[in-house]
């Protein structure tokens, strides 16, 4: 099986690639848009600013390949808030897998939201072996609002998404590569969709 993690310059890809060896599977880390095409699994992570990784994106062409993909793919943490519509983060349009807009938490919560949360309602074979009010672990500062592709919902201030699905298309807003056993389910879940 061949699983590709998209390096574009904006990810936490070291974690997730140690992540999924634990489980006893490969992932090549690239930005070729052939090896990314031809991937039987594709990650999406994130870390940083939504404005800056989508020029990164635009830079290698990838913001037009990655919506156009058919095997699953699975977005994480800022991978997952740039496949959605638009981002107050930068006020940035976003790759519109998803037509969810990411907000900022408002002023009265500290941000960047940082630790372990729960999940609930979950709604996905994603979620396969994972039971409601499991932790997982989140770092972000913006949200991607409730709406029908929302597979996972958490809680800070607000109720939110912590997770979406559209055709082949997942994304997790927290991280499961740092969410010990649970997060390795779900990547386990992903690589056998």
């Amino acid at each position: 099986m061949k699983i590709v993690i998209i390096d574009y310059g904006a990810g936490n890809i070291k974690s997730i690639q140690f992540a999924i060896k634990r489980l006893g599977f490969e992932a090549i880390l690239s930005k070729d848009k052939e090896d990314i095409s031809t991937a039987d699994k594709v990650i999406f992570p994130g870390v940083g600013e939504a404005s800056s990784a989508l020029k990164m994106l635009q830079n290698s062409q990838l913001d037009s390949l990655i919506p156009t993909l058919k095997q699953p793919v699975l977005g994480i943490c800022l991978g997952m808030q740039l496949m959605c519509h638009h981002t107050e983060e930068g006020d940035t349009d976003g790759l519109n897998i998803f037509e969810v807009k990411v907000k900022r938490f408002s002023n009265h919560l500290k941000v960047p939201h940082m630790g372990w949360n729960t999940i609930d309602n979950l709604k996905s074979r994603l979620f396969d072996a994972v039971n409601a009010n499991e932790y997982q672990y989140f770092v972000h500062s913006f949200y991607a609002e409730l709406s029908s592709d929302t597979i996972a919902t958490t809680g800070y201030g607000i109720n939110y998404s912590a997770a979406l699905m559209k055709d082949n298309f997942f994304g997790v807003q927290f991280h499961p590569e740092k969410s010990g056993k649970v997060g390795e389910q779900i990547l386990k879940n992903f690589i056998e969709l």
